[in-house]
């Protein structure tokens, strides 16, 4: 069993609810916009990682526009002051600033926890992410794919624990969203050779390794803290063109099908606003109030895998106990000495 976080007590433990599935009945082409609309989130303030560009950019607007203050965590300043000046001139409002977050470099996730500090915070949306790259590590000496999409904002999570105590409010929790994928069908996690210092690197077995640690983070965070009014949830947002993909070559993306010749893309892929609906609705959605640990794709709770064509979530992904080893792992990496190992 892992231990709770330094400083605040481990509670009992707390399973996720059974229920009849979750939908919101929408199409999954819904765009975030349009979810946002009617709510009104004036005083409520949310993190999110990544939110320059892609379906980040698209998060941090929707939320925005609907009266949320919003900073997105950036690690390129000036592509996030582009994006915070674009949409606060959409919304004509100061609603969204920048901090400088680095997720490859746990120093600078540990700077940006302790500049937040304990101030409210409504929702963190754990968005940015690195896939199929080259074989490469951290500043920390981490396997660069799930040292930034997993470990990075492990760290950057539960540093904000207080923080996130302190949006709670009477009958609405706080939240956190990790963004999955439909990678984590790749595979589980390695205990063995997490960060492949013996065996041969696979970039996508390495993606799909860092999205079920997304996925098992929501359940391990859900698991500790939903009794301090904390809830948690995994996100798949859907296939999405977007600079996650900046290490593919045309070629490989022709050849997967994601395009075709002419550089026309597959249909199923949903734009950057529709891909962050599913985002927006697990931080604001009122059917999410109070549940946590799911697997969220395409406005709804998702099915098992092979349910449906080309969906669903595996067991792997929701599997408590490897929840429970990860947080292990992951607390043992994250604290302490910040600096590379030798």
């Amino acid at each position: 069993m892992a231990r709770a976080l330094p400083g605040i007590k481990r509670l009992p433990e707390r399973k996720r609810r059974t229920m009849t599935r979750i939908t919101t009945g929408l199409s999954p082409f819904t765009d975030a916009a349009d979810i946002a609309e009617g709510h009104d989130l004036s005083g409520r303030t949310m993190i999110i990682t990544g939110g320059a560009t892609g379906i980040g950019i698209e998060t941090a607007r929707a939320l925005a526009a609907a009266g949320a203050e919003v900073m997105i965590a950036v690690r390129n300043r000036k592509a996030g002051e582009d994006a915070a000046a674009e949409i606060n001139s959409q919304i004509g409002a100061e609603r969204v600033e920048i901090g400088a977050l680095d997720l490859s470099d746990l120093a600078s996730v540990a700077a940006f926890v302790r500049a937040w500090g304990d101030r409210p915070l409504h929702a963190l949306i754990n968005n940015a992410g690195v896939m199929a790259c080259p074989q490469t590590y951290t500043a920390n000496d981490l396997e660069m794919q799930v040292g930034t999409n997993h470990f990075g904002h492990f760290l950057l999570s539960v540093g904000l624990v207080r923080a996130l105590m302190n949006g709670e409010e009477a009958g609405r929790t706080a939240r956190l969203v990790s963004l999955s994928s439909i990678g984590h069908r790749r595979g589980g996690i390695n205990w063995d050779d997490m960060h492949y210092r013996t065996r041969p690197y696979d970039k996508w077995e390495s993606y799909g390794q860092s999205k079920t640690a997304n996925s098992l983070f929501a359940v391990g965070f859900y698991e500790r803290f939903a009794e301090l009014g904390i809830t948690a949830n995994a996100v798949m947002p859907g296939g999405i063109m977007t600079p996650l993909q900046r290490h593919l070559p045309r070629e490989e993306m022709i050849a997967m099908g994601w395009m075709n010749d002419q550089g026309v893309i597959a249909q199923g892929f949903k734009t950057p606003a529709q891909g962050a609906s599913t985002s927006v609705w697990a931080a604001i959605g009122p059917e999410l109030e109070g549940v946590g640990g799911l697997y969220l794709e395409n406005l709804a709770q998702a099915l098992p895998w092979g349910e449906e064509p080309n969906a669903g979530v595996m067991p792997h992904a929701l599997d408590p106990e490897a929840a429970d080893r990860l947080w292990v792992v992951s607390e043992e990496r994250t604290t302490g000495d910040m600096s590379p190992r030798s």
